[in-house]
């Protein structure tokens, strides 16, 4: 029986309660997909929004794979109407990326008939991203912080703030230089990890008496996108 369910595919025979086994079991693991990616995500914050999608994402994947069977004329509409589709959002968080595989390769294997296969796949990979954010494995210990300072054109950056940022920082690095204004003022942006959180409003004062009291952006980030 077990061989059964592990082996069988719903290519083979695709009637209605087959169809709704699928349907559910794909909702099923997609809601237990999406309560770990939201209990995985309670330090940093979560889009409610991602989380549902989590849920949907392997019901649609199934349907889709259901529809199609192994009709190729299918397969190449489908593949045309999906390409009239743009998505404008800006790419997101990698690790919510890989969560969205993750939710198509299990609506992929319910679709198929998988459904076993697709439970214990779902169940392996949740505990991976349960076990990795219990240890914080990948996650800095100090967190890394985009600094932007606004400088006249005629003032020599290069060192000028060593001293400033030795007090307050424990780790700091030029990642670009850019000019604003015409070219009247610099913007230099720094990647830096503050010694003590608390003493941010010390350092943006300090910074202020050396580059003329102009513009200073002290902000928290998780990507690497540092030309924005």
């Amino acid at each position: 029986m077990l061989d059964t369910i592990l082996t069988s595919t719903t290519a083979e025979a695709f009637t209605l309660g087959g169809a709704l086994t699928v349907v559910l079991s794909s909702l099923i693991l997609g809601l237990f997909i999406s309560l770990v990616y939201i209990q995985t995500h309670q330090q940093e914050g979560y889009a409610g929004s991602f989380a549902v999608t989590l849920i949907m994402l392997p019901a649609i994947i199934a349907v889709i794979i259901l529809l199609v069977g192994n009709n190729v004329a299918r397969a190449f509409s489908l593949a045309g109407a999906f390409s009239l589709i743009r998505f404008r959002s800006a790419p997101g968080d990698p690790k919510d990326i890989a969560y969205v595989f993750f939710t198509l390769a299990v609506g992929l294997a319910c679709g198929m008939g998988f459904i076993a296969y697709a439970a214990i796949f779902a169940v392996i990979l949740c505990l991976v991203m349960v076990l990795i954010t219990l240890t914080r494995y990948g996650v800095s210990t100090s967190p890394k912080m985009q600094l932007k300072i606004t400088i006249p054109e005629d003032l020599n950056y290069h060192g000028h703030f060593d001293d400033i940022f030795d007090t307050y920082l424990s780790d700091y690095r030029l990642v670009r230089v850019k000019t604003t204004d015409f070219g009247s003022l610099f913007e230099l942006c720094y990647r830096v990890a503050m010694v003590n959180p608390d003493s941010q409003k010390e350092l943006i004062d300090d910074i202020r008496k050396r580059n003329g009291n102009l513009n200073i952006v002290l902000s928290l980030t998780e990507n690497h996108d540092w030309g924005s």
